[in-house]
């Protein structure tokens, strides 16, 4: 026990009139008053013989105490006299609290305790010791129940529990323990660090770093430092919600203001607080007094979990929560927030988007010099127009980068590895798209325009694609394009033509012209018979394309697409509103999307008027099929130099699929009969081909080579 700052043990004697001093965080008037306490009641105990047999009696009645008996001065700047106001604690109240806390000063409390109780495994106050303790007769005791009810101030705010006895399934109110709450217990004792209920489900980051990097724009950033010191300073509510898709960005952000205030970050995550159901509104009660105990700013991170029609309960219970917010609290999401009739109104939304192109080529510039990267003006416009990216992203690109030329320069006799443009390239396409490959197949586009064989008129089409991507934000942006556009932003192409004839080709060489991933939907799989599914799938697709930075290239749209004015039954009606929904979601994407389709004349003709590019994929003629012919063998592949392919270009109307496959098939028979790929081979190629597509090569087709098998 204590007095005057130093360890006393009960039975030593204390003066009834104690010199009060600012000690102990305050708590010193309070401690010496149970000592006190305590020691009138040890002295009568050891005094004073009970009638042997006696029922019904205790100490109480002969130790002749008050809880009156002397005054409680308690220092103003104290935590106990914030705690006092704030709940509207009573003096007997603040006995209680005493009493409650004091073997968390000194464990020489418990022995004291068990001794008072008579029971050494009763270490922690009961309420019949408290009573005994503080009251000097029966009447006075029955009346001071009142404050062990649940509307009590200590028991309704939740500052102290009442516990009863341990394998007792009835307790009479007497037999209960009195548990301080440990936030109670460390904002008095001062303890820094987190609420052990909470470590499960939340962290806490200290204002020690200043990051200088801004997620938002300056203006806004500046106002937001503003509103925020303002309010915290009249100590009043704010509701903020950081909306968007940058999770990094946005707790960053929540890092500067924390650090604005000179306070610590408070971050809980709604996720894994929704894992713990039956205890998610006694979390929610911690975490919200634990930022307001210890001046903390708030940030809940994952808050359209709640939105879940599976948590609408626990949903319901936060915004309760939320109605008594009294601090400023940040609410982080994706989903839009929607406007509640409950008392958690005024919120301001932050959007939280992709940074501006200038912005990212400021951070571009940034982590290049910082690295000591050099690159030209016009590859630097290439990565801060045409990948989206956040400050993170852009840094770990630029890390990422500069360690692989490392990697691949470790036998190079350069003094210091340097990345190439297309290593930043490919670390800032590997920092997107993670969700979308769940969802479709990734594919690495390996042609160019070298190894494409189309007509003139496609080939300027793809280029003019390639150069709309190109120089989107300069239209968009500089030019002010954008302003005039709601939607139709992104490029919107429509591949049409029979199967082989280059339209997945054509999309891999556009893919490698802008260094973009390149990913494939099939629709067929897409689409389904009920009614509604196919629109969640098409929008988990577009959801997770996101800043995806990807092309997404729909293929065999034939099973989705269909003549509006040939409507037959419902289903016919619901299959037109579902092509309009893929089209909605393909102008609302700010990059490359092209839908394949080899029967065009299904497509009705108010479906095209939405589209930028339609390229329609012909047959090869007899000159871009020699050209195929030439090209299809790689270099280091054995032809002889007799192959007549002019002959199978002028004769043989196929695709450049079909071309290819002959030249494999023609090679693997070569390698099994004398490693010279010969017309032979390409004849038994060329008919196994035809009898695949179930026709039959004719012979005059062949010329002179009718009688090769």
């Amino acid at each position: 026990m204590y007095s005057a700052g130093e360890a006393q043990i009960f039975i030593k004697p204390i003066s009834q009139t104690v010199e009060i001093s600012p000690d102990l965080n305050g708590l010193q008037p309070l401690i010496q008053r149970l000592d006190w306490l305590l020691q009138q009641a040890s002295s009568t105990l050891q005094t004073q013989e009970t009638a042997e047999g006696e029922i019904g009696m205790s100490w109480l009645p002969k130790t002749e105490i008050s809880s009156e008996h002397t005054s409680i001065i308690i220092r103003s700047d104290s935590a106990l006299a914030w705690l006092q106001e704030t709940f509207e604690l009573s003096t007997f109240d603040l006995d209680i609290l005493a009493i409650s806390l004091a073997p968390e000063l000194d464990r020489h409390y418990e022995r004291v305790y068990a001794y008072l109780q008579d029971d050494m495994s009763s270490k922690r106050p009961t309420v019949d010791m408290v009573l005994n303790l503080l009251c000097s007769n029966i009447t006075e005791k029955l009346s001071r129940r009142k404050h062990f009810t649940t509307n009590s101030p200590l028991i309704y705010h939740r500052l102290l529990h009442l516990c009863p006895e341990p394998h007792q399934q009835q307790s009479t109110l007497l037999s209960h323990r009195l548990i301080l709450d440990s936030q109670v217990v460390r904002l008095l004792l001062h303890q820094p660090g987190l609420d052990s209920r909470l470590i499960s489900c939340c962290q806490l980051l200290e204002p020690s770093i200043y990051f200088d990097t801004l997620y938002l724009k300056a203006d806004i950033q500046t106002a937001l430092e503003a509103v925020l010191r303002e309010d915290w300073q009249k100590q009043q509510p704010l509701l903020l919600y950081f909306q968007g898709t940058d999770r990094t960005g946005k707790r960053r952000t929540a890092q500067i203001l924390a650090k604005a205030l000179e306070v610590p970050l408070l971050v809980a995550d709604l996720a894994k607080m929704v894992e713990d159901k039956a205890n998610f509104e006694e979390k929610l009660q911690l975490l919200w007094r634990e930022a307001w105990f210890f001046n903390r700013l708030l940030y809940l991170d994952n808050f359209d979990i709640l939105y879940l029609q599976d948590h609408q309960i626990l949903y319901q219970s936060f915004l309760r929560e939320l109605e008594k917010n009294i601090g400023i609290t940040i609410l982080s999401g994706v989903q839009n927030w929607i406007p509640t009739a409950t008392g958690a109104t005024g919120l301001i939304t932050i959007y939280f988007t992709v940074p501006e192109s200038s912005q990212r080529r400021e951070c571009w510039q940034t982590h290049l010099k910082v690295a000591q990267i050099s690159i030209e003006d016009r590859e630097l416009d290439v990565l801060c127009d045409r990948f989206l990216l956040t400050p993170d992203q852009i840094a770990d690109a630029v890390a990422t980068a500069y360690n692989t030329a490392r990697w691949q320069q470790i036998d190079s006799t350069k003094e210091k590895p340097l990345p190439s443009f297309l290593n930043l390239c490919s670390a800032a396409r590997a920092q997107s798209g993670h969700d979308l490959a769940t969802l479709a197949r990734k594919i690495e586009p390996k042609y160019t325009w070298d190894d494409i064989v189309l007509h003139p008129n496609q080939i300027t089409q793809l280029q003019d694609i390639c150069k709309e991507a190109e120089y989107r934000n300069l239209v968009h942006q500089k030019w002010g394009f954008a302003d005039s556009l709601s939607l139709g932003k992104g490029l919107n192409v429509l591949f049409s033509g029979s199967s082989g004839t280059g339209k997945t080709m054509a999309a891999e060489v556009i893919a490698h012209q802008l260094q973009l991933d390149l990913y494939k939907i099939d629709l067929s799989q897409i689409v389904s018979k009920y009614i509604g599914e196919t629109e969640k799938n098409l929008n988990r697709i577009f959801t997770a394309a996101t800043n995806s930075n990807a092309i997404l290239f729909f293929d065999e749209a034939d099973a989705l697409f269909g003549k509006r004015s040939e409507v037959q039954d419902a289903r016919d009606r619901y299959a037109n509103i579902e092509v309009g929904y893929l089209l909605q979601k393909m102008e609302e994407y700010e990059g490359i999307a092209i839908l394949t389709t080899n029967l065009r004349n299904n497509i009705d003709e108010a479906f095209e008027r939405r589209l930028r590019f339609i390229i329609e994929f012909t047959l090869p003629d007899t000159k871009n099929r020699h050209l195929i012919w030439q090209r299809i063998f790689p270099k280091n592949a054995p032809c002889s130099p007799n192959l007549d392919l002019e002959l199978l270009a002028q004769n043989l109307e196929i695709t450049g699929a079909n071309i290819r496959y002959i030249a494999l098939t023609a090679a693997f028979l070569a390698a099994d009969d004398g490693g010279v790929i010969e017309m032979v081979h390409l004849i038994r190629a060329l008919r196994r081909e035809y009898q695949k597509m179930g026709q039959v090569v004719r012979d005059k087709d062949l010329g002179q080579y009718v009688d090769l098998r």
